[in-house]
């Protein structure tokens, strides 16, 4: 577990006795790695500042980025273990992590945001840049909105799914062509910024997952008791259970009234 600290004058973030993420060096990494010669025609031009920052969070002095594997690039290799760090969905992650999982072992980096930062950008040159704090507050259980593109995956001895929670900025930018969408109202995302890392956590098998079932929770129960017992929204108390079931954890045991009801297995 990495536990967030202060923010110093030098533009850095101290994590205990963990690392310390200093932006300009993030910069300096950045512009390296554009500079230099992409190694079998890698190179950083489409990455994405969120992405970039995490990366050089996450590597050691001896580990290897962007490296070239059975055919895909991956983020960083550590001796045996393939690091991909995923801050978009899992989705177009299959076809690549069921091939290199049976051939080596690979862990999976999520990030999600435990706080976030609104940054909008001004519209014209008489407005100012307008920073708020989003009330939203993002929990490890966010990971299975994506996880379900790959549930089974969790199965598989050489699999492993690292979640980060952090602390971000979103930078948004006024686009006049999507201003009648009511979410947002023209409001776009630019990029993503790292601001701190405060948790991680590793779950390695479906057991491991399980964990995140309330354990005052007896079964049989509904969907709605799931929902109750877990503290979460219906849209994602039903990918939970869809998971569980996925990776052999819960089962359908019958009916009460119109509910189905789930058991451990």
């Amino acid at each position: 577990m990495f536990v967030g600290a202060h923010r110093e004058a030098t533009g850095s973030y101290e994590y205990g006795s963990f690392k310390r993420i200093n932006f300009k060096e993030i910069v300096r990494y950045t512009e390296r790695m554009l500079d230099e010669t992409p190694v079998d025609g890698i190179n950083i031009l489409n990455e994405k500042p969120l992405h970039a920052a995490l990366k050089q969070w996450y590597a050691n002095p001896d580990d290897r980025l962007e490296v070239r594997v059975d055919g895909f690039i991956i983020d960083l290799v550590r001796g045996d273990l393939l690091v991909e760090i995923q801050t978009g969905g899992f989705s177009p992650l299959k076809r690549k992590l069921a091939r290199l999982v049976e051939r080596h072992p690979v862990r999976l980096v999520f990030p999600v945001a435990k706080e976030k930062w609104i940054v909008r950008l001004p519209k014209n040159e008489q407005e100012k840049t307008q920073r708020r704090k989003s009330p939203r507050r993002g929990q490890v259980e966010m990971l299975f909105k994506q996880l379900i593109y790959l549930p089974t995956l969790m199965e598989h001895e050489n699999f492993s799914l690292e979640v980060l929670l952090i602390r971000e900025e979103e930078v948004r930018r006024y686009e006049e062509k999507k201003a009648w969408r009511r979410s947002r109202r023209g409001w776009v995302t630019q990029e993503r910024r790292l601001l701190d890392v405060v948790e991680s956590q590793i779950f390695q098998t479906p057991s491991d997952l399980a964990r995140l079932i309330p354990t005052h929770l007896e079964s049989p129960f509904t969907l709605r008791e799931f929902m109750k017992a877990a503290g979460q929204p219906e849209w994602l108390a039903r990918k939970m259970i869809y998971c569980f079931r996925k990776m052999g954890i819960l089962s359908p045991c019958g009916k009460r009234s119109r509910a189905i009801l789930y058991t451990r297995q």
